[in-house]
């Protein structure tokens, strides 16, 4: 069965984007910071390692928000796979485009996305969606790309998480100069 991970960047102060993020700053003011790793993805180091890893993904989850701030994606992420919005709702005659398709159950959202990555993983992108499937208990792992900077504010990775308790084992650990890239596996 395919793990679902969740690859998102933060600040050390739990930030993954800065103040103020919308349509015309989608990371916030500041917040592009938190993305800097990514300048080194094509290298043979641990940020290259990491983004591999990240392409050989065979389907996304993502939350709505993050699919429109990114503008769809036009409706390709990478490679093609297919790509599940999970959503509270749905609009009519909205037809995501591409392999986009909109999915309004947590648990529907992450059995499609399983079936259609087929032996690889599936990687979830937003700090919503990682939420709704972590307490829904359908989070396998976290790729924490953790950057030394302090944001000071703007939307927290696990702000809405809730007061339940769950438990982390540190699976990897990889550092290169501006990021340590951490992989966690959700204990059950």
């Amino acid at each position: 069965m395919a793990r679902i991970v969740l690859y998102m960047t933060m600040s050390l102060d739990g930030f993954v984007t800065g103040p103020d993020d919308g349509p015309e700053h989608p990371l916030g003011r500041g917040g592009g910071r938190v993305l800097s790793w990514l300048d080194d993805r094509m290298s043979d180091g641990p940020s290259g390692q990491v983004f591999r890893e990240a392409l050989a993904t065979g389907a996304v989850i993502s939350g709505r928000r993050t699919f429109e701030l990114a503008g769809r994606w036009q409706g390709d992420h990478h490679d093609g796979v297919p790509i599940f919005v999970l959503t509270h709702h749905v609009d009519d005659g909205d037809v995501p485009p591409g392999s986009a398709r909109f999915v309004t159950s947590v648990e529907d959202c992450a059995a499609q996305a399983r079936a259609a990555a087929g032996d690889r993983a599936v990687m979830v992108h937003g700090a919503s969606a990682g939420q709704s499937l972590l307490r829904a208990g359908l989070l396998d792992e976290m790729e924490i790309h953790l950057i030394p900077v302090l944001l000071g504010e703007g939307r927290r990775l696990f702000e809405n998480l809730g007061a339940q308790h769950i438990e982390l084992e540190l699976v990897r650990q990889l550092r290169a100069p501006d990021v340590t890239h951490l992989r966690y596996r959700v204990r059950r």
